[in-house]
């Protein structure tokens, strides 16, 4: 195993993957001469050339049509929006083209195509940069929506991803860039380290409550059941990964054993991901329930740009444990 920063796991995805399959060409605003906004391409440029490594003019109306084209001639464009907020700009291409035309081809045609990049807020670049869209992205059907927390899963998602023959939103978070998790090594016989597309996974098992988290508010959910754990409650984390198709399995399962649901995410509370957790919990165990379940999400307003007022908007460690607590009927 090797420690790397989730930077370079998915930098090292996109080079393997590239490796393996020259129809993989990465394109967006700065990914080739300035190595990517954040460093993600950094390397790219140098191995693979102009022809696979491409950048764009300011538009992402234009280059996301262009490689949605690219894709249904048989391309595996990768596109990284500098953040998720710039791809509202281009959500036509993203919903009508993208997602819509293997349903309105009657299966003929595929668009194996990644839209990555950093989403949700990062550190006081205003209401208009803030914004989580796992939730828009996730009401679509014939997108695929993936949203890590570790570098490994990082990694392993997004070359899962850039082989799936569908479109595939990968959200990132500008502010994990720089953790450093452990990763599986590559070498000369298995270069192949894979993720499932669509599985959860138990970061952290627990008896007494249920966690349920993906992206950022992975790491606050682990924080607050550590805290928990000192006070007597013995919650189990989960980690999403995948928000479409989302993982009914392994959150019902747990709801069955703990009894009891509290769901975390870093975007609005109405119609969110926490929503649709809760509505799955009714349908398949209300019957397990010993309490209502619990939503966790940012305040109901634009995230504001002032320092002490972003910390109040979006959802904290503080808030994770007082929503266990009110969960377990704990004072």
């Amino acid at each position: 195993m090797a420690e790397i920063t989730i930077r370079e796991a998915l930098r090292d995805a996109m080079a393997e993957e590239m490796r393996c399959d020259t129809n993989v060409f990465v394109m967006g605003e700065e990914v080739a001469e300035y190595q990517g906004a954040y460093k993600i391409t950094q390397g790219l440029l140098q191995e693979f050339g102009p022809k696979r490594v491409i950048d764009t003019p300011i538009t992402e109306h234009g280059f996301t049509g262009l490689a949605i084209g690219a894709a249904m001639a048989g391309l595996r464009p990768v596109v990284e929006f500098m953040t998720f907020n710039f791809a509202m700009q281009a959500m036509d291409q993203i919903i009508n083209s993208a997602a819509k035309t293997n349903y309105m081809s009657g299966g003929q045609v595929s668009c194996p195509i990644v839209f990555r990049g950093p989403n949700g807020a990062a550190a006081r670049v205003g209401a208009q940069h803030s914004q989580c869209y796992a939730s828009w992205y996730a009401h679509i059907p014939g997108l695929k929506v993936i949203a890590p927390y570790s570098a490994e899963d990082h990694k392993g998602l997004l070359k899962a991803a850039i082989r799936d023959n569908n479109p595939v939103i990968f959200l990132e978070n500008e502010i994990l860039y720089g953790h450093k998790h452990q990763v599986p090594e590559p070498d000369r016989f298995n270069n192949d380290f894979l993720v499932e597309i669509g599985k959860a996974k138990i970061v952290r098992p627990g008896k007494d409550v249920t966690i349920v988290a993906f992206s950022i508010m992975v790491k606050a959910a682990l924080d607050a059941a550590q805290q928990l754990a000192e006070q007597g409650i013995d919650a189990e984390v989960i980690d999403l990964r995948t928000i479409r198709p989302l993982d009914r399995a392994t959150i019902i399962e747990s709801v069955r054993k703990t009894n009891r649901l509290v769901t975390v995410e870093e975007g609005w509370p109405f119609a969110g991901i926490g929503s649709e957790i809760a509505a799955i919990a009714m349908e398949d165990a209300f019957d397990y329930l010993d309490a209502p379940v619990v939503r966790v999400a940012a305040k109901d307003v634009p995230l504001p740009y002032a320092e002490n007022l972003e910390k109040l908007a979006l959802p904290q460690t503080a808030d994770i444990i007082e929503a266990v607590k009110s969960a377990c009927y704990v004072g």
